[in-house]
């Protein structure tokens, strides 16, 4: 066998990474076109309404850290938001250096609809996965998780 031979080659189809990189985007995609045809926003600002609404008062660094987005991306989809009347920015009680962030009533409103869609397309793709699969790719996402990041928690 050559050395040529002997070289790892990478075969994209087989690469986890890569694999799940693609399966992450067509999933978020296929979402993303249901809340943008339905209520304009893209999948940047939907990620961003999501914590804030799971998580009210938090703050920009914050969401990045829990969405795995760069602060460009955050600053656009919160700028958006609030331009579209969806969010609001307030200073920090304790810590006037730092502004939270909190849906407006009509973001909240907005946010209500689309969870419901969310969770349904979520229903859609487990579906062919019996429940014991789905405990399992859920341990095994865990597990992943941890491996990727061993210093702290994805989710």
């Amino acid at each position: 066998m050559s050395d040529e031979e002997k070289k790892a080659r990478l075969r994209l189809r087989e690469f986890l990474p890569y694999r799940l990189s693609v399966l992450s985007n067509t999933v978020s995609r296929g979402i993303a076109n249901l809340y943008d045809r339905e209520f304009g926003l893209t999948i940047w600002q939907w990620r961003v309404m999501a914590v804030t609404g799971d998580t009210p008062g938090i703050s920009a660094t914050d969401i990045g850290q829990r969405t795995a987005m760069d602060k460009v991306a955050v600053s656009r989809a919160v700028a958006g938001l609030i331009e579209l009347g969806y969010m609001e920015r307030k200073t920090s009680e304790s810590d006037g250096r730092r502004s939270q962030l909190f849906l407006t009533p009509a973001g909240q409103d907005i946010y209500e609809m689309i969870v419901p869609i969310a969770l349904e397309a979520e229903r859609k793709l487990m579906a062919p996965l019996t429940s014991e699969e789905q405990a399992e790719l859920s341990r095994l996402m865990q597990k992943l998780a941890g491996s990727a990041s061993p210093e702290r928690p994805l989710w």
